[in-house]
């Protein structure tokens, strides 16, 4: 069973109708013992950094996670700010992230010529894989995902870039590491694509 991690921060309901388009079994929950009895998780988000941070803080997940992903090693898929929060801080606020990936979040920035670019980066934009990381397996040369963001992770460990995507310059698209894994984009609105990589997540 999949578990998607309610707290109150993602577009839940877009995922699990995602996943049973794959034919898995999953499940929207806030509840310590399915997220403790999941097969795999779910970490969706939208919205402000600090805020998803308290969030989870306030349901006591964050021990409860910790132990899941870090000591059982739970296959995790962290979603747009899903992803982020798996960093250790982001510019965005003040609290500590999980700190799963060594990284940090941090907002575009465009300068000089590159000043007519709008933030958010909003749209469909092509993601290449660095190697052949497993949610990428079987993939067109360079498939394209739907996003939606301000800020993007900075990988510390090259290693942990599992794709990239360019807006003004190339950034983090994808992590992985171990068990831990993040798209910056929204597989649940990336319509063949995002079901493709879903199914690539079941499969791990």
């Amino acid at each position: 069973m999949i578990i998607i991690i309610d707290y109150g921060m993602g577009n839940v309901g877009s995922i699990l109708n995602m996943l049973k388009k794959v034919g898995v079994s999953a499940k929207i929950s806030g509840e310590s013992d399915d997220i403790m009895t999941a097969e795999k998780l779910i970490l969706p988000g939208v919205g402000a950094f600090d805020n998803g941070m308290a969030r989870l803080a306030e349901r006591g997940f964050i021990p409860l996670l910790n132990k899941k992903v870090l000591e059982e090693k739970c296959p995790i898929l962290g979603i747009c700010l899903g992803m982020q929060l798996l960093s250790r801080r982001s510019e965005e606020g003040e609290l500590p992230g999980l700190g799963w990936v060594d990284a940090e979040t941090r907002r575009f920035q465009f300068n000089g010529e590159l000043g007519h670019l709008k933030i958010p980066h909003m749209g469909w934009n092509e993601v290449r894989a660095s190697g052949q990381p497993p949610l990428f397996e079987r993939f067109e040369k360079a498939p394209r995902f739907y996003f939606v963001h301000s800020y993007h992770v900075c990988c510390e460990r090259q290693e942990d870039v599992m794709a990239t995507s360019f807006y003004g310059y190339e950034f983090t698209a994808a992590v992985g590491k171990e068990n831990i894994m993040g798209t910056q984009f929204h597989p649940e609105k990336s319509h063949r694509y995002g079901m493709h990589l879903l199914q690539s997540f079941v499969n791990i």
